[in-house]
Formats: C-alpha cells, structure tokens, sequence
C-alpha cells in the first residue's frame, strides 16, 4: 500500500518509484557508451632515419644520452647556473603559467558537465487575484516554497566527453607550450651570456694590445727623434692605437646592453643586475647525440603542437554531436505552503520527476554544418601546423649541427693562425728595431694578429652559442613521460607542471 503523501525519491523505499527511477538513470548511464566523431590517432609525418649533418659531427659520447633538466650545468660557469635558477621569476613565464591555469580550471569546468546539475531555492509570494476573475479563496494570498531541484545532461553522443577531451588536450598542449617558453628563455640567458663573456675575453685582447701599441708608439717615437723614421711612423702608430682604444669602448657598450637583457629575462631591473668581468670562456661540453624521431616526443613545441591536434580533433566529434537530440532529465523535491509554520511538515511536501525532455534540431539555415566544416577545417590546419613544427625541428638541429662542425674546423684552423700571428709580430718588431723593415710592416702585423685572436674569441663563443641551440633543438631537459605518468596513476594533477611553488 503506497503512503498518503508522495514520497522523496531520493530516499529509498519500499516503492517502485525508486526503483524505476533507478532503472531509468542506470539506463541513461549506459546509453552514454555513444560517442559520435573520429577517435583521435597521431598524423602521420615523414621522419628521416638520421640526421643529415649527424656523420660529421664528433662528441666526445657522454654516457647518459639523455638532456638533464639543469642542462646549463654541462657548460661548467657558476655564475651562469646562478643566473638560469632565476628564470622562473621572468614575467613572461609567469604569464605563461596563468594561462596554464586557466586552461586546467576549463578542463575541470567541462567535466563537471558530467555531473546533475543541484539548486536550492527558497520563495515567498504575496498577492491578489483580479476580482473580475473566479477565486477560490478571495483577498490576499502568501505562498512559501522552499525546493531542492536537479538537471541531468544524458551525454547520449558523447557530447561532453568529447569536450572534456578537447580541454584536456588543450590544457595538455599549454602544458608544452609553458615549458617551451621556459627553454627558450632558458636558452636565450645562456645565449646572450655566452656573447657577454666573449666580449669580455674579446675586450681583455684590446687592452692588452692597447699595451703593446702605446710600447710601439714609444718605440717609433724615439726613432722619430733619432731622425731614423718619418712623422708617418708616428702618425699611423698613433692611429692604431686611437682606433683600438675605440674599439675596445665600443665592446662596453655592446656588454652593458647584454648584461640589462640577462636582468630582464630573470625578473629584475637592469639597475639590480651586476655581472663581473670574466677571463676566459668555457670549454664546449660534451652533448648527447639523439634521432630524429625523438624530436617528436622530446621537443615541447612539437608535442604542443599534435596535442592541438588533439583537441582539434575531439571538436569534430562536438560538431558531430550537435546533430542529435539532446535529452535532459528534471528532478524536483521541496516543500509548498501559505502559512510558513506549516512549510517543513509532510503535508507540505511535493515531488517531481521530470520534464524528461529531448531537443532535437530541424532547421537552423545550414548552422550545424557550417559548424561541422569549421571543425574539420581547423582539424585539417592543426596537423599542417604539427608538420611543420616537425620540420622545423628537425631543421634546427640540423643547422646547429652543421654550425657545430663548421665552427669546430674553424677554431682548429685559427689556433694555429693566431700562434703564427703572434709569432709574426716579435719578429717584425725585432726587424723594426733593427731598421731592416718599414713600420708598415709591423702595421700589418699587428692588425692582422689582433684580428685573428679577437676572430679565435668570436668563433669559440658562437661554438658555445650553436651548442645551447642544439640543447633546445633537441628539447632542453624536458620530460613528457611526466604528463603520461599522471595520466595514469593521478589524474590530470595540473599543479605538478607548475614552474613556481604554490602560495
């Protein structure tokens, strides 16, 4: 026997109402085994087995093939590990890390689609009916309600979960995109240190040919008086030095902007940055060699790029949706009165199941199906976009490969120039004293000498420049196995990607 008043059925009971209602939901949860839209799978990309300019390269085999996260450290300078340890204040990264964010607060907002949707309302209502109007208690009337209501969503055609895939793949794909920019300033520190230090050796160079030039000056000088040469000996050594001091200002200016561009890309004024002189340069670290089809999981632009795709992908699978009807499921359950003492009491009390209600589109002037070709059309952009990013990254290591053995021919052939340079300037300068030769000739000599060694300088720096782009062609130290790992044993845990430690 049913009781006198309509039972919550959010309470269980001995009525086939529960029972029903628990039918039709589990129904409702099994009919979301749907999914309308293609399955997403990886383009396809043309990879090469080697890499072209990979036969010439020599290294020196490190033993771990695989890039450490503090990659900087391999080029042995404390300063310059002081100096990386501080990217994470730069501005941009931080904006970068909000967007992050943002992007993981809508795959959670997507998900919760899944989920009925539960509100608690109260109301109160005074009022009077029209006296031209039949009234079944006439005057004022006062009416209190108080309600619990819920709406459900069935995802019949996958709707949502295709939603909720496109969020994840987008959050996943500002993931990559953080940590690109994260190797790039990374690498654009080191880069810009790296020249700094070479104007530093490069301005050690002048200053000590500044020495040498005002002995030789001196020297010619003495000879002028002595009446052995003319005043153009005098004239031309003055020149020399004049242009060298010029020089060697010149390197000052070009050292100040780099040093205020260090400070800006680790958070700080340029007024707070200081960077001491340094004497000599470091040596060229050994690099681990890599293929190209490591670049597709390694680089974090690329793996940026297909995780578009992916998202691309599931918004097909939206669009497609879009054409099938879209059920929703009301449930209501609350308390109806006139006088509010008698609000809570069973009497009082009502419940609803439904509207069970289905939308279907008839006619919307072609909407859904341009909605449809929009999808694909961006599908179709984001996987020219991931090619692309593939052959791009392939040719930036290639032509860091390529600089790598270039340079290093370069520098063997220029250590042996800058021995013999040397060796050229003692013995011009002996001759000079001697008056066997001009002054022209050690003019010549010492221009071409400081030439050689401020060119040995500049080519060991850009070695050291190709070497940081080859790191971040290759993908820096960064580690996608980490996202397929919380994937798999936490979930989609957006904090662990975070570059700052939470406040």
């Amino acid at each position: 026997m049913e009781p006198a008043h309509p039972t919550n059925p959010f309470q269980p009971t001995g009525t086939k109402r529960p029972l029903l209602t628990s039918g039709f939901l589990a129904a409702g949860l099994l009919l979301q085994a749907c999914t309308v839209g293609p399955d997403y799978q990886r383009p396809l990309v043309n990879v090469p087995v080697d890499f072209k300019e990979h036969a010439g390269w020599k290294t020196a085999a490190p033993n771990d093939q695989a890039i450490p996260a503090s990659w900087w450290e391999a080029f042995g300078d404390p300063r310059l590990n002081q100096l990386e340890q501080q990217v994470p204040n730069n501005y941009s990264l931080a904006q970068a890390e909000a967007q992050f964010r943002q992007a993981s607060a809508l795959v959670e907002n997507a998900r919760s689609n899944w989920f009925p949707k539960a509100n608690l309302s109260a109301a109160y209502n005074r009022f009077r009916s029209a006296t031209g109007q039949t009234q079944v208690v006439p005057g004022i009337r006062e009416t209190f309600n108080t309600a619990v209501s819920a709406a459900w969503e069935l995802d019949l055609w996958g709707r949502i979960r295709r939603q909720v895939e496109a969020g994840e793949a987008t959050a996943e794909a500002n993931a990559a995109t953080m940590q690109a920019l994260k190797l790039s300033l990374q690498s654009q520190l080191a880069q810009n240190y790296f020249q700094l230090r070479t104007l530093d050796v490069q301005k050690q160079i002048l200053n000590a040919s500044v020495a040498a030039f005002e002995k030789t000056l001196e020297l010619t000088r003495n000879r002028y008086e002595a009446g052995v040469v003319g005043k153009a000996d005098v004239v031309q050594a003055e020149t020399q030095l004049t242009a060298t001091k010029a020089q060697a200002q010149d390197l000052a200016v070009q050292r100040a902007q780099l040093e205020h561009a260090i400070a800006v890309l680790t958070g700080k004024a340029p007024s707070e940055l200081t960077l001491a002189p340094q004497q000599a340069l470091p040596e060229l670290p050994s690099l681990p060699s890599a293929v190209p089809s490591s670049l597709l999981e390694r680089r974090p632009d690329i793996a940026s790029a297909e995780r578009q795709v992916m998202a691309a992908n599931a918004q097909i699978g939206v669009a497609k949706a879009a054409f099938f009807p879209n059920v929703t499921i009301n449930i209501g359950n609350g308390f109806q009165s006139s006088r509010v003492e008698r609000l809570l009491t069973t009497a009082s009390r009502y419940w609803a199941l439904g509207p069970a209600a289905a939308a279907l589109p008839l006619f919307e002037g072609g909407a859904r199906n341009a909605q449809l070709k929009q999808a694909i059309a961006g599908y179709d952009a984001t996987v020219a976009g991931y090619r692309q990013a593939v052959l791009i990254g392939f040719q930036d290591v290639e032509d860091n490969l390529a600089a790598l053995q270039a340079l290093e021919t370069e520098a063997q052939t220029l250590e042996h120039t800058v021995k013999t340079g040397r060796e050229a300037v003692q013995l011009t300068t002996n001759q000079y004293k001697a008056g066997t030769v001009s002054y022209q000739s050690v003019l010549t000599a010492q221009t071409a000498a400081l030439t050689n060694e401020r060119t040995a300088a500049g080519v060991h720096g850009r070695r050291l420049n190709a070497a940081v782009l080859l790191v971040k062609a290759l993908g820096g130290g960064w580690d996608p196995a980490a996202v397929q790992e919380l994937q798999k044993d936490e979930g989609f845990n957006w904090r662990h990607y975070m570059p700052f430690p939470e406040s």
